[in-house]
């Protein structure tokens, strides 16, 4: 068939109903997604590294299965972030150091997806490292805010949400230590998720039991992004901390129709200044859980401690995982990244004592708090897209903040308390820039947090606000 450019306007799920009943094939969705990103992505930048050709051969392959035996995604194509390994294509990180590294084997995440019937056919665009949330690189450049070509698409996981949101791809893989799965989901208007830990199963790196970042799923839309969440899931013994799947597939539970009956919100989390503009799109978008039945309450778990402890265990994550290229490749790494480092080298074992138990108690303070309520909800950022030539935001509400990475509070303090959690689009600025709504389930309550998310979705009814073409800036 000829190239159907209408096909990038359908949601995952539809595409996979076309793929499963043999209206369009697999290689007739690369061809419609090859020739989007011909004409979108030279104004956003945020799939650089293409790999149809090994797509192609994949398709082909998978092709020869019957139908029914071609896995959950059935022939879907989707990017992989620029962090993650794909045998056989450029994977940079971001950095120069690894400018013309090509693995000759895939992460573990990406043989899982391939295996549920998903096509790699390009890499996201990503900071380096993942380190920051603006996706710009020394590499690649950056990645542009479609809604706002003059904004940053935030980040780590830009490139997948910018993909997402112009109709470059219909489901996307990203990662999230501090937010870089919501935070460029809030910036772009479409749903990131970061799972409970070792919920998606992925290659263990410099340490086993890292955690503070997962592997999760972007989409347009809840029910979509359950779909991948589920191609996602799964135990590996490679992957210690790995989950079996559940008996319940992750896109059942977003379609079972559960509504909370007690839910929470905060504009802050009591630990962060917020623009006062998202904080009430916010509070607005919340409030709308009572047409649900639900009871609304404004409350947080005690985080006080968030910044002291994500500080100095991301800092220690750096030192362990990075030590040996700032010592061999220096002049290549930018400030933030060397910063990090030598801020985790430079950590004593008390400090390393102190902050592992402020994140138990942490953790045990949001378990009782989750006895009261469902789900808790808060900005899943705290300002509206910025500047792209700003490397980070410096300021907030009259705030100034002391690092790179503060700004970023209220998602990484739900990192800490091992809890999963979305980005759900739920609004639009007064200058039409999209707002997202941070929705928060307790550890492993997944389930839950899809059911819940997906009742606010369609009451708030913008789920159908992407794909758009990318807009200059006004």
């Amino acid at each position: 068939m000829t190239s159907d450019q209408g096909l990038v306007r359908a949601t995952a799920c539809a595409i996979v109903d076309k793929l499963n009943s043999g209206e369009v094939t697999p290689l007739d969705l690369l061809d419609v997604l090859e020739q989007r990103i011909a004409e979108v992505d030279g104004k956003v930048n945020a799939l650089p590294t293409l790999c149809f050709d090994r797509a192609r051969s994949q398709a082909k392959a998978l092709m020869k299965k019957p139908i029914g035996d071609r896995g959950l995604l059935a022939g879907m194509p989707l990017p992989i972030k620029d962090l993650t390994n794909v045998e056989g294509v450029l994977t940079t990180q971001g950095s120069p150091i690894y400018k013309d590294n090509i693995p000759a084997r895939s992460d573990l995440l990406v043989e899982r997806l391939e295996s549920n019937g998903g096509l790699i056919y390009a890499k996201s665009n990503t900071p380096e490292f993942g380190a920051g949330a603006n996706t710009f690189n020394e590499v690649f450049g950056a990645t542009r805010n479609p809604w706002d070509t003059s904004r940053s698409a935030a980040g780590s996981s830009g490139g997948a949400a910018v993909a997402l949101a112009t109709g470059m791809a219909w489901l996307a893989h990203g990662s999230d230590m501090g937010g870089s799965l919501r935070n460029p989901a809030s910036f772009c208007g479409i749903v990131g998720m970061r799972p409970s830990i070792g919920r998606v199963a992925h290659t263990p790196v410099a340490k086993i039991d890292r955690n503070l970042g997962v592997q999760g799923p972007m989409a347009r839309n809840v029910e979509d992004l359950a779909l991948l969440l589920d191609a996602m899931s799964g135990e590996h013994p490679a992957d210690p901390l790995s989950l079996p799947a559940l008996p319940t597939s992750f896109r059942a539970a977003a379609r079972s129709g559960a509504r909370p009956t007690r839910v929470a919100y905060s504009p802050d989390l009591g630990i962060t200044p917020v623009d006062p503009e998202f904080a009430a799109i916010t509070r607005k978008a919340a409030a709308r859980f009572a047409e649900a039945g639900a009871i609304v309450e404004e409350a947080h778990p005690d985080l006080r401690e968030a910044h002291e402890c994500f500080h100095v265990l991301r800092a220690f994550d750096f030192a362990i995982s990075k030590a040996a290229l700032l010592r061999a490749k220096r002049a290549l790494l930018k400030p933030e990244v060397i910063w990090n480092i030598e801020e985790g080298l430079k950590l004593t074992v008390e400090q390393l004592t102190r902050a592992e138990a402020q994140r138990v108690a942490m953790t045990a303070r949001t378990l009782e708090f989750f006895k009261s309520y469902d789900l808790l909800l808060a900005p899943a950022t705290i300002v509206p897209p910025f500047p792209i030539e700003d490397r980070y935001v410096a300021e907030c509400a009259g705030k100034k903040f002391d690092n790179y990475v503060e700004w970023l509070g209220i998602v990484y303090a739900i990192t800490l308390v091992c809890c999963p959690a979305l980005s759900l689009p739920c609004g639009f600025t007064a200058s039409g820039l999209p707002v997202g709504l941070q929705v928060v389930a307790p550890p492993r309550g997944e389930a839950q947090l899809l059911a819940g998310a997906k009742v606010l979705e369609d009451i708030l009814g913008v789920r159908d606000t992407t794909p758009i073409d990318p807009r200059p800036a006004k």
